[in-house]
């Protein structure tokens, strides 16, 4: 029997080629997107291209590329083969794609020294010219968007991000809040296999993050996403309203 991990990677890998023609996925990205700069201080402070990112759950880049020109870098990872090739087609049809300050990689992140995570930080480090100075890299920011929600042991990995920040460093996470039975609509039926939950429970989610050691823990709805859900039995279309959560931590 499939894992989910390896559901999910099947799924993904169809989806990839289609993924940013879809207007919903971009919505969701745009708020998160704003999200994240109105809820980390370097981004209304002047110091956001002093950071270094890693993107969780990167997909295509959509989040990647919208803040890659704020950052000084940002490495996107992801364990599905197709939307890695959909982002690194997207760098190289960059106007210098040599000088690119964004890379992303095909790896389940289990370990902030994981060889591939480290190769592409240093590459990415390489290309500014300070290869070497910070040896086993380390991010100054770690965001996902609609990542959580197919990880298996929420505590593992935040634990495991917490390694790959450096002292001070931030966790900005969206995902959408299970705020009921009526979150699993989320997804039509036959997406749901390899999801792992419905949602994010907020208070679970605060305590998980707290629990890793994280301070600064705050866990609270920053926008809506109203989405056309399936159809009732008569065949009428409808759409639904629904809360995503932005999950902050600072090391």
């Amino acid at each position: 029997m499939a894992s989910n991990q390896e559901v999910n990677n099947a799924r993904f890998n169809q989806e990839a080629a289609r993924w940013d023609s879809d207007r919903k996925h971009a919505e969701g990205v745009n708020k998160a997107f704003d999200a994240i700069k109105r809820y980390v201080p370097a981004f209304s402070d002047g110091t956001s291209k002093n950071l270094d990112a890693l993107e969780i759950g990167c997909g295509t880049g959509l989040l990647s590329f919208q803040l890659s020109p704020h950052l000084r870098s940002i490495v996107g990872v992801d364990t599905s083969d197709g939307m890695i090739d959909a982002f690194n087609a997207k760098t190289a049809s960059l106007p210098d794609p040599a000088k690119a300050n964004l890379a992303a990689v095909n790896v389940l992140v289990q370990s902030a020294d994981d060889v591939h995570l480290q190769a592409a930080a240093a590459a990415l480090a390489l290309r500014r010219g300070d290869s070497g100075k910070d040896v086993p890299y380390r991010f100054d920011l770690v965001v996902s968007h609609l990542t959580l929600h197919h990880i298996p042991e929420l505590g593992e990995l935040l634990a495991t991000l917490k390694d790959c920040l450096r002292p001070g460093g931030m966790l900005a996470l969206t995902d959408y809040e299970d705020f009921g039975p009526e979150a699993i609509e989320f997804h039509a039926e036959t997406k749901r296999p390899g999801v792992e939950r419905h949602g994010i429970k907020k208070s679970e989610i605060e305590d998980i993050i707290d629990g890793v050691g994280f301070n600064e823990v705050v866990v609270e709805r920053a926008f809506e996403l109203r989405k056309e859900v399936e159809a009732k039995d008569d065949g009428s279309k409808r759409e639904m309203d629904f809360p995503f959560l932005i999950c902050l931590g600072k090391k």
